[in-house]
């Protein structure tokens, strides 16, 4: 069994298989010079993150007689031939492959990264952003989804001065509803972040000591670095070239099966059937999305057949404040909301017929985690609640189900 991709889907998977009993060879590859790490910390953490949190100890894969490789890059996959070729020429056979590639930061084109101009998916990126992250020092970023916003919480907190441009009317406009998306913008220009939506880039420029971005209104705006975080594209470049179905992502079946009945996928690079929304294609970059599916996959590769049905699920920590989804809420008509605090509400969204479809959350710390549990529980039965009882808090929600 050959994984490509050591990030959590990748290194699930191969701590999957042995778990499930499979005594064969285990070849896990990774193109960085690191262990496996965690990622979501690179955007969430403050000062405490110049400490990488790895995925699982160093110790851990000779004990599980798992090979690990790291710094090894694949060039192409030889379908015919079961093998895969590495960037250094050599190659190896595999009887099931999975491929755990994950995805890479959207770019500009033409714009040139370096000193003064990042992207964030690495531990060497998160550490050149931490540094302009200090009082004195103007953090500029483009982009007000996730990443965006994580980074300015963090920026802030370390005393950075930060303005944020969103070229939507509003932040968060993919996933988020507006009431809760809105309470955050509210508690970052409460924090002191500078946002600017609704308008576009005209021109990015850098010299020494500084970059300018210059907006579509003729507006400037000087800082000492710029983070680009615009989205995430699907590492899917060996997979296409390989003859593999493409779409959003690598395609995969409800057993995360490819086109290539011997080739799995997993993660943020696979585009898959959400069985909850009657098969309707989505990519997630979710860490328990990895995690699951990853479970799933190698399931799969032993011969089961194991159907990916999980509710899609995400959060963000920004500040003190927490905020999670459950379900998509495409197709809704309807939403209810219900007050758990002066700081914490949920928002339930249901289609025509009264369906459950998705559950949103802000609050501080856990304040709604066990909620939108239960509400993923919900959504994952296809229930129709009564409407008034989502909305009175003092009905447990488990009374539901």
């Amino acid at each position: 069994m050959v994984i490509v991709g050591a990030g959590e889907a990748g290194v699930r998977a191969a701590f999957a298989l042995r778990e499930q009993g499979y005594q064969g060879p285990v070849t896990l590859l990774g193109d960085e010079p690191h262990l496996p790490y965690e990622r979501p910390p690179l955007s969430k953490a403050g000062e405490e993150a110049e400490t990488v949190r790895a995925i699982v100890a160093e110790a851990r894969f000779p004990e599980a007689e798992i090979v690990f490789r790291r710094g090894c890059k694949v060039a192409a996959i030889d379908r015919a031939e079961h093998s895969i070729v590495l960037e250094d020429d050599g190659v190896l056979r595999y009887e099931r492959l999975l491929l755990a590639t994950g995805a890479a930061p959207r770019h500009i084109l033409g714009l040139r990264y370096g000193e003064r101009i990042h992207t964030l998916r690495t531990v060497e990126q998160a550490a050149a952003i931490r540094r302009v992250m200090r009082d004195g020092q103007h953090l500029i970023i483009l982009g007000g989804g996730f990443i965006g916003l994580e980074l300015a919480a963090m920026g802030r907190r370390l005393g950075a001065a930060v303005t944020l441009v969103e070229m939507q009317p509003r932040v968060l406009m993919r996933g988020v509803p507006e009431r809760l998306a809105l309470a955050l913008q509210a508690r970052h220009e409460a924090e002191g972040v500078n946002i600017i939506c609704g308008q576009g880039v005209a021109t990015i420029t850098e010299d020494q000591t500084s970059v300018t971005v210059t907006l579509a209104d003729g507006r400037r705006i000087d800082g000492d670095a710029l983070v680009i975080g615009i989205g995430a594209e699907p590492n899917t470049a060996i997979a296409a070239e390989a003859g593999l179905a493409i779409e959003n992502g690598i395609v995969v079946d409800d057993h995360l099966t490819t086109s290539d009945p011997g080739i799995f996928a997993a993660g943020d690079c696979c585009s898959y059937p959400v069985a909850v929304y009657g098969g309707r294609r989505a990519r997630l970059e979710s860490w328990r999305n990895a995690q699951e599916q990853g479970n799933v996959a190698a399931a799969n590769m032993l011969g089961k057949v194991e159907v990916f049905d999980s509710v899609p699920w995400f959060w963000s920590d920004q500040y003190d404040l927490t905020l999670q989804v459950a379900g998509l809420a495409d197709g809704s008509v309807s939403t209810v909301a219900r007050h758990l605090s002066n700081e914490a509400e949920l928002l339930f969204h249901l289609d025509a017929d009264g369906r459950l479809l998705s559950a949103s959350g802000l609050g501080p710390g856990g304040a709604v985690a066990r909620d939108i549990r239960l509400a993923e529980m919900l959504i994952a039965r296809r229930a129709h609640p009564d409407p008034a009882m989502l909305a009175d808090p003092s009905v447990k929600l488990k009374s539901l189900l």
